[in-house]
């Protein structure tokens, strides 16, 4: 394993990923672009406050997307960076701040959110978040077939609902089993939703029956594990400097279900991330070789997903306490 020195820790043992995904990554040539794009359209859609929030959000998302998906097209990443930076604002800005004072607004809010993802037209008193997600809707609708359309909506309710899930157990985490919470974090770490992104972004459909075949949902399935496990271990020390070291975090889950120490729970957190991260090769290498072309599509697609999570966990987002 390899360790690190994030603020709050003690050379904590982070998953050793160079047999797997070893890096360096390959990224788009569109990443200035499309962070230049972010600031046009948070001056349309305001979502974030102070600029230094903002000038972080719209680095990572946009160096992030562009390392997803490093072939993609301006107009594709310009879609996803923009519905990646809508969710992420919406969870630090009502998943967080909204709920620590009333899940019952969260609630309401979130409510919102679904109306316009059944196709309802904007509340007369529509705030940023609204219009903005009514923008992504209008132009993902635009680019996508009526079944990617339905999947991502499908998994933007799914984020939603997890979003609420968390924020029900904010008060206190000690209720959440480590079962459930591994099943709800693949949702809200947005893996799922990048999956699905994925072929509207590249232009490419998988066919039905190869969709719903353990070829292709093994890999997909360990490449969203490995996403919330990485993000976990990416956020502890931030967390636990910021004085919430029992929060809804697999390191903390890990920690009270088995009665160890922290170095003990972050690295059997980091050996779980070793053991997604060597399912996910496996079935990338097996989905590569396995016949069609968008077979091979999902693959390198799934592949450079799990790169970017890979990525993500060095962003200053996450390494400044």
């Amino acid at each position: 394993m390899t360790t690190t020195d994030r603020p709050g820790t003690a050379a904590l043992p982070m998953p050793d990923l160079s047999g797997t995904f070893p890096g360096p990554f390959p990224t788009g040539r569109h990443a200035d672009l499309t962070e230049e794009h972010l600031g046009q359209w948070l001056h349309r859609f305001p979502l974030l406050g102070p600029p230094g929030a903002q000038r972080m959000l719209r680095d990572i998302v946009a160096h992030g997307v562009a390392r997803t998906f490093p072939t993609a097209g301006p107009d594709g990443l310009f879609l996803c960076a923009d519905l990646f930076l809508w969710l992420t604002a919406f969870d630090d800005t009502f998943g967080e701040a909204t709920a620590a004072g009333s899940p019952v607004r969260l609630v309401r809010r979130i409510q919102r959110c679904v109306h316009l993802l059944a196709d309802g037209e904007p509340p007369a008193d529509a705030d940023p978040f609204d219009t903005a997600l009514q923008d992504l809707l209008v132009r993902l609708r635009a680019r996508a077939t009526t079944a990617q359309y339905l999947r991502v909506t499908g998994c933007l309710r799914d984020v939603l609902f997890g979003i609420l899930w968390e924020a029900h157990h904010l008060a206190d985490p000690g209720h959440v089993t480590l079962h459930d919470y591994r099943a709800i974090r693949p949702h809200t770490v947005f893996a799922r939703t990048l999956v699905a992104v994925a072929e509207v972004v590249l232009g490419y459909e998988l066919p039905e029956e190869a969709r719903n075949s353990p070829a292709v949902r093994q890999p997909e399935s360990a490449v969203a594990d490995l996403a919330g496990v990485l993000n976990d271990l990416g956020s502890y020390a931030r967390e636990s400097a910021r004085g919430v070291p029992d929060s809804l975090n697999l390191v903390a889950l890990i920690r009270r279900e088995q009665n160890c120490d922290v170095p003990t729970a972050y690295a059997a957190a980091s050996r779980l991330g070793e053991a997604h991260a060597a399912t996910a090769r496996r079935g990338i290498g097996a989905l590569a070789a396995g016949g069609p072309a968008p077979l091979a599509q999902h693959a390198r697609a799934l592949e450079s997903i799990a790169c970017s999570y890979v990525w993500h966990i060095d962003h200053a987002r996450y390494t400044e306490a």
